[in-house]
């Protein structure tokens, strides 16, 4: 239950109140299995399994509405569809002694993957989200841009309309982090974690230093900066309670909820429910106390009404 990265959107308080018929919304857009000539297919599960006897698609608490957008992908690699496809055409060339055309190269690849698919095995995936239906946020559990404008696609659709946004900070993520790490005065509740990537800014295939299980006042770490690299990540824990590695896209990596957390979920919960809703509750609580710090540090607006 607990996410492990963080990709935000934001919406306004227009777009909120949609929100309230979202498990009636996303009823007809149910997980189904993949077909035997589909590549994938996406839809929409239970966050509490259904050997629970929960078939909601959403959990709500804490003013928060979980939903968790399920796949299921064909495994079948490219090369092995090459290799199907070479010994074909060797096999024409050989037997009616003729080139085989692109055309009907197209067409021969069109068929063994007809052939191929009903027996490639399928990936199945999970991706949670949540909506702060109170403040605003979409959080995806995803480090991935792509996955999560997957996510968002499905919602929208789901909805018909969601008019979420990537966060339009005010104040540049990376001269922040940058100089963050080059002072070490960082704002009240954050204190610098044991990570971070440095880049050279002036070229796409600049020089690219990673550190990890670093003292960050290291004088090596100071002397990339004074070189004029710049962090595009920055490992960070907020109030002795989360640690997370901070990109200067905004995308929250290795998100991590401390003992001190973990420990008030207790271990008295009845059943799976009770226990995905507690740790619900638990971990929106303490995110959205980090949310509300990081928007007022990066100055991250809610959109207006809609």
């Amino acid at each position: 239950m607990f996410f492990r990265n963080l990709t935000l959107f934001r919406f306004s308080p227009a777009v909120a109140d949609d929100l309230q018929r979202l498990d009636e919304a996303l009823d007809d857009y149910r997980l189904r299995p993949c077909g035997p000539l589909e590549l994938f297919t996406r839809g929409f599960v239970p966050p509490v399994g259904r050997a629970d006897g929960w078939d909601s698609l959403t959990l709500t608490e804490n003013g928060c509405t979980l939903a968790v957008l399920g796949g299921e992908d064909k495994l079948l690699p490219p090369a092995v569809l090459t290799d199907a496809l070479q010994r074909k055409v060797r096999q024409i060339t050989e037997q009616e002694g003729r080139n085989v055309g692109g055309r009907e190269r197209k067409r021969i690849r069109e068929d063994l993957l007809t052939e191929l698919l009903p027996r490639a095995f399928v990936r199945s995936s999970r991706t949670a989200a949540y909506a702060d239906i109170a403040n605003g946020w979409l959080v995806i559990d995803t480090a991935s841009r792509k996955q999560a404008d997957t996510v968002l696609t499905c919602w929208r659709e789901a909805l018909g309309s969601f008019p979420a946004v990537p966060p339009a900070p005010e104040e540049g993520p990376r001269v922040l982090l940058t100089d963050w790490l080059a002072t070490g005065r960082l704002p009240a509740g954050f204190a610098l974690g044991d990570e971070c990537e440095l880049r050279d800014p002036a070229t796409a295939a600049g020089a690219v230093i990673r550190a990890r299980r670093q003292d960050m006042d290291a004088e090596e770490v100071k002397e990339h900066l004074r070189s004029g690299k710049q962090v595009f990540k920055l490992g960070l824990v907020y109030d002795d309670r989360i640690s997370f590695v901070l990109g200067e896209d905004l995308v929250l990596h290795k998100l991590r909820f401390l003992d001190v957390v973990l420990d008030t979920l207790g271990d008295s919960l009845q059943d799976a429910h009770d226990e995905a809703a507690a740790a619900l509750f638990l971990m929106t609580t303490e995110l959205r106390r980090l949310l509300e710090q990081l928007a007022e540090v990066f100055g991250l607006p809610r959109p207006g009404d809609a």
